[in-house]
């Protein structure tokens, strides 16, 4: 198998954007990462997307990008993982690199969420929980982690204002990057001020839906010796349904993937020196790294308000906002992670960049631990 390489990064602000599509979203996404890569044509490109055929009425996406992107005839597909999607195309495009079968690969996030009324988009949101045994109920993602935080506060003795340190973190590192959703920071006393949408998740406590498409090239790292290689890449998978599992407060697809990817990489969470999670609510933060070894079980908080996930600590998250504040067009989440971990890399980061960074991992979440991909890259 050969090692592959990110040669080409692009990105588009996570905003409402009223006035583009979702195809000129993925297109100019697309081309900053052809542009970025200096490569003109692919051999495919794979495409992460969860909702565009209920918010946007358009599935296809595979032959839809091809097109606009003037590359036609090209193998091309969209994969759908939940909010997962992404990292799951990634690892696509790493395997038809590795393998040998392709040459050039373009993956490609995009999401467009903000043209639908709430109802529509919650609704499109909860078909990646359990239709039969979840979503019949009612019930909503921010319901779902609602009840896995409360559980994990009964369990550790946490009450909700110790979570603060990861909406602080995110929101500050947010102003730094150009292409985040928020980009001011906030203080303890927003935090513990933040309306509650579902006890005890407050606004803070949840990251914001955003339109958004972020793409990476692909090559052979020998054709790009200088590029960040990918070192670890593994997706595992669990219960769909959280009552299904074992354990609510361990996500095991991310024991998993991140066990395999640091076995591929040689390494184990200490040699990480960020890691951009999925923290699409501040639980989901604490357990990711519990799941991946940087916490023992309900001390991530701990290790939050001891700052130790802040820039200059030992295991910086969500350099340049996370979820939380960069936004969450959840089928190019994924990809906007690994993009801004190749940026850290490279020393391009801007206002943003963590000193000496050799390696970086990411993780991307599906649903409430449905289905995680974890990747690891090196400078």
């Amino acid at each position: 198998m050969r090692e592959v390489a990110i040669l080409g990064v692009g990105q588009t602000a996570v905003r409402e954007h009223w006035d583009v599509s979702l195809r000129q979203l993925a297109v100019a996404a697309g081309q900053a990462a052809l542009a970025d890569a200096d490569v003109r044509r692919v051999d495919a490109i794979y495409v992460g997307n969860m909702t565009s055929g209920n918010l946007n009425e358009q599935h296809h996406l595979g032959a839809l990008v091809a097109d606009h992107l003037g590359q036609r005839g090209v193998e091309a597909v969209k994969l759908e993982a939940a909010c997962g999607s992404a990292g799951s195309a990634m690892r696509q495009g790493i395997m038809a690199i590795a393998s040998g079968q392709m040459e050039a690969v373009l993956v490609l996030g995009v999401e467009k969420m903000t043209e639908t009324v709430f109802p529509e988009t919650t609704s499109a949101l909860v078909t990646a929980a359990d239709a039969d045994y979840e979503g019949v109920h009612g019930i909503t993602f921010v319901s779902l982690n609602a009840l896995i935080m409360r559980r994990y506060m009964h369990e550790y003795g946490y009450e909700r204002g110790d979570f603060a340190p990861f909406a602080l973190n995110a929101h500050a590192n947010g102003a730094k990057n150009p292409h985040a959703f928020f980009r001011e920071p906030i203080t303890q006393n927003i935090y513990e001020k933040g309306r509650v949408v579902a006890d005890p998740i407050t606004l803070f406590d949840a990251s914001p839906i955003g339109d958004g498409a972020a793409a990476l090239l692909l090559v052979p790292a020998e054709k790009a010796p200088q590029a960040a290689r990918v070192v670890g890449s593994a997706v595992a998978t669990d219960t769909l349904a959280v009552h299904d599992r074992e354990d609510m407060l361990w996500l095991k697809a991310a024991e998993i993937s991140a066990r395999r990817a640091y076995a591929q990489a040689g390494i184990g969470p200490e040699a990480i020196d960020l890691f951009e999670l999925h923290d699409a609510f501040s639980v989901m933060a604490a357990l990711s790294l519990e799941s991946c070894g940087f916490a023992d079980r309900g001390q991530a908080v701990r290790l939050a308000q001891a700052r130790e996930i802040f820039p200059d600590g030992r295991v910086p998250i969500a350099t340049m906002g996370g979820l939380k504040a960069r936004g969450h067009p959840v089928g190019a989440t994924g990809l906007y992670q690994i993009a801004e971990a190749v940026l850290q890399l490279r020393g391009d980061a801007g206002p943003a960049q963590i000193d000496g960074v050799r390696t970086a991992m990411t993780q991307n979440i599906g649903g409430s631990g449905a289905t995680i991909a974890t990747h690891i890259l090196r400078r």
